[in-house]
C-alpha cells in the first residue's frame, strides 16, 4: 500500500482528518517503542504501518466521555 489517502480513511462525517492523524501519531509512537505490527507491510516505517493498519480497521479511536455539570 504505497499511499494511503487520509481523506478515503475517515469514513463518518462527524470525524476528522485531525483525529485520524492524532490516532495514526498515538500508533506510530507504540510501533516505535516496540508494539507488535497488526498488520503485515512492506514498509518499515511506523507511521505508514500505522496508516495501515487504520486502513485495515484493526485501530480506532474513541471520544472521551465529557463530564458535565450541573447548574
Amino acid at each position: 500500500m504505497p499511499y494511503i489517502p487520509l481523506e478515503k480513511l475517515v469514513t463518518d462525517k462527524q470525524d476528522s482528518i485531525y483525529k485520524l492523524c492524532l490516532t495514526a501519531a498515538a500508533r506510530a509512537n507504540e510501533l516505535a517503542q516496540g508494539a507488535q505490527p497488526l498488520v503485515k507491510s512492506e514498509s518499515k516505517k511506523a507511521a505508514v504501518i500505522a496508516l495501515e493498519e487504520i486502513a485495515a480497521g484493526k485501530i480506532s479511536y474513541q471520544l472521551p466521555k465529557t463530564k458535565t455539570k450541573k447548574l
